[in-house]
């Protein structure tokens, strides 16, 4: 084996490209409700789009054990892996029956994210899908550590579901952020509203423009800067503070030919506003973004997301930057 480059983010969606044209479906077999199953089905049948399901399989083991010949924990790796691909075939017939390009794979790779992020970059995949892991003793889906590292690698859109049913026309929200907070690039507020936008149409629904800003700043400006708190009343600042926000927010969503009925700014924290107005309009899906930081080479996820995820209704997609560079290596064969 021998690793290949870094694969980057694709994000650039046009107006008129579906959604997704090769949908990679992460099936837990833990899992009987199969909720990202029935949920990329029902995307498939909205775009067109190939389906493939994924299974990722490892035992410790099954890797190497002193009272075990090499060969026989070759032959149960093997067997691991037909189970996952026979049982993948029964859950992806009814689909094929219904008309649904389907193919399967099982692979054997550790750790699980890793081989998940692999498998999406060596197939094409140009959206991931999966079923949002629950943390033991909570109620509420949150994230748990294999959602959390795709959140931070995968390059292409992640779909994190949650066991919720979608209407026949779901709202999407686009969570943006036009005043480039946190360093935040332009494009990926554009990339976030391409995608809302791609699916809200391929699934005859309606996008929603969000973008919040936190009044509290006000006070810190004015107290850090004299200039400011001496030719400025605060309540001044307050106005020009908001008008600043109106003006960037009305500029991207306008662009992007939202409709002012369903431009949403509000006052607060995101991970308050955000799921207050995902409830409001019971929406299906919330797209954001994600950066990276790279601070002592680990990768980060913007602490808008972090901060909401857990808090969402809904499921929620993950875009990263067009110049985004996933740190998983890619695996090909030698030779190759």
């Amino acid at each position: 084996m021998k690793e290949s480059g870094p694969h980057r983010a694709n994000t650039a969606i046009g107006k008129k490209t579906p959604v997704a044209s090769r949908i990679l479906c992460i099936v837990d077999f833990q899992n009987p409700n199969h909720t990202a199953l029935q949920r990329a089905a029902w995307l498939a049948g909205c775009t067109g789009a190939r389906v493939e399901l994924l299974s990722v399989h490892y035992n410790d083991y099954l890797v190497g054990h002193p009272l075990f010949d090499a060969k026989l924990l070759e032959q149960a790796r093997d067997k691991a892996i037909e189970s996952d691909r026979a049982k993948l075939e029964k859950l992806a017939e009814p689909l094929r029956k219904g008309g649904l390009e389907v193919g399967t794979v099982a692979v054997w790779d550790h750790p699980l994210h890793e081989g998940i992020v692999r498998r999406a970059c060596a197939s094409g995949a140009d959206l991931v899908m999966k079923d949002m892991q629950y943390h033991a003793g909570f109620d509420a889906a949150s994230l748990a550590h294999t959602d959390w590292n795709l959140v931070r690698t995968c390059p292409m859109p992640l779909w994190l579901v949650k066991p919720e049913e979608l209407p026949a026309q779901p709202r999407v929200i686009a969570a943006i952020d036009p005043m480039h907070g946190h360093d935040k690039p332009a494009a990926l507020d554009d990339a976030i509203l391409r995608l809302s936008k791609s699916i809200a149409r391929d699934v005859d629904g309606e996008v929603h423009a969000f973008h919040s800003f936190d009044p509290r700043i006000i006070a810190s400006m004015a107290t850090l800067n004299v200039y400011v708190a001496e030719t400025m009343r605060p309540e001044e600042i307050a106005v020009e503070f908001e008008e600043q926000h109106r003006r960037r927010f009305d500029e991207v969503v306008g662009f992007h030919g939202i409709d002012a009925a369903h431009a949403h700014l509000a006052k607060g924290c995101v991970h308050r506003e955000l799921p207050k107005l995902a409830r409001e309009l019971d929406a299906s899906v919330v797209v954001m973004g994600a950066i990276n930081r790279d601070w002592l080479k680990r990768l980060f996820i913007g602490s808008t997301a972090e901060r909401t995820l857990d808090k969402l209704p809904c499921d929620l997609v993950i875009v990263k930057p067009d110049w985004f560079k996933t740190p998983v290596r890619m695996r090909v064969e030698a030779g190759a």
